[in-house]
């Protein structure tokens, strides 16, 4: 299986530049890579994939009366909860985390329906079912469950008849929204933990419009599409849990002090980052400890841009312990624990 590794560059960093001139800083933003949401062990390389969603027998009935009372379609939550597992099975072998990903159709598994998250199963079951499938996790659609609302109102409109005359006839409205109910599990027999419990509810609004009820009634048939297809959304989504991902953070530098501030700012606004990095170290042995504690900085700020951790933690330490810049003390922690998720990503990406 091809490894992914996940290393922080100049190249992978987006630099944007907000100007505050009646400010002594500026703010940047950088895009990092954050560690997944779920971890996933790297001695996990097969997985399975089970749908639970079937309502048990006992309440088999019960569900079928809340269906009805639901206004649910023909097999909706079935079809539903087959195309969460099929987003989930797509999107999953998009990605090279896994050597192979199997569906399981066959594990016979049932839950209380109604929408309601089902007890965990035993782990004799789950060691079960990965012995018989040859995996090493599972992956398991714990419930799937709609409910549909209905809104229905009429309103007078003017409509030209066949003489081209106008008429008043009633308009119908009428308004489906569907919630989609499900929940997730990941089962780890190798370390007997559940990895994840993830609960997602999702709305799917259809309307329809009509000077007669079945005209209505008519344009909202396509609910049933439009649900199918945000299960499937579902499904895509909830495989991103297992990967990193990258969002944007802010961090501040100064730009006031001396001319080689103002120069410097100027070469940033331009992102020439170097060019601005030269002239804030000419500073760090400025005679004037309020601007060498700020070039000091501006210095771990370059060196997180540039991808060196252990860099910007030494200058922003020098910052704060020998200048007593305050602003340096928060950013040294939000290093620190920047470190922190970085080796988690090295450990969830060998």
């Amino acid at each position: 299986m091809k490894k992914c590794y996940i290393k922080i560059t100049v190249s992978t960093l987006f630099i944007s530049v907000f100007l505050y001139s009646c400010s002594s800083s500026n703010r940047l933003t950088i895009r990092v890579t954050e560690p997944a949401p779920v971890y996933v062990p790297t001695a996990i390389k097969s997985i399975g994939i089970i749908n639970r969603s079937l309502p048990s027998e006992k309440n088999e009935n019960l569900d079928k009366l809340d269906k009805i009372l639901s206004v649910e379609g023909k097999n909706l939550d079935k079809d539903g909860a087959h195309k969460s597992v099929i987003g989930l099975f797509d999107e999953l072998t998009t990605n090279n985390r896994f050597s192979e990903i199997k569906i399981i159709d066959d594990a016979n598994l049932r839950s209380p329906g109604l929408g309601v998250l089902p007890s965990a199963l035993s782990w004799e079951t789950i060691e079960r079912i990965c012995r018989e499938n040859n995996v090493d996790a599972i992956f398991a659609l714990s419930f799937y469950d709609t409910e549909a609302r209905i809104s229905y109102q009429t309103a007078p409109v003017e409509v030209v008849g066949t003489l081209g005359i106008k008429i008043t006839a009633i308009e119908h409205h009428a308004t489906i929204t569907t919630l989609i109910k499900t929940g997730w599990r990941i089962y780890d027999p190798i370390n007997k933990f559940i990895q994840d419990e993830y609960l997602v509810n999702k709305n799917v609004v259809s309307k329809g419009v009509g000077i007669n009820p079945i005209k209505a009634v008519e344009a909202i048939m396509e609910r049933k599409e439009a649900v199918l297809q945000e299960s499937s959304n579902i499904g895509h989504d909830y495989a991103y849990r297992i990967f990193p991902y990258y969002r944007r953070v802010s961090r501040n530098y100064y730009v006031r002090g001396t001319d080689n501030f103002e120069i410097a700012k100027r070469r940033a606004q331009t992102n020439n980052w170097d060019g601005a990095a030269e002239l804030w170290n000419k500073e760090v042995t400025n005679s004037k400890r309020k601007i060498a504690g700020r070039a000091c900085y501006n210095m771990a700020i370059i060196s997180e841009i540039n991808g060196d951790y252990d860099a910007a933690v030494e200058w922003a330490s020098k910052s704060y312990t020998d200048y007593k810049d305050k602003m340096a003390l928060d950013y040294l922690n939000t290093l620190r624990q920047r470190i922190r998720k970085n080796e988690q990503l090295r450990q969830e990406t060998e």
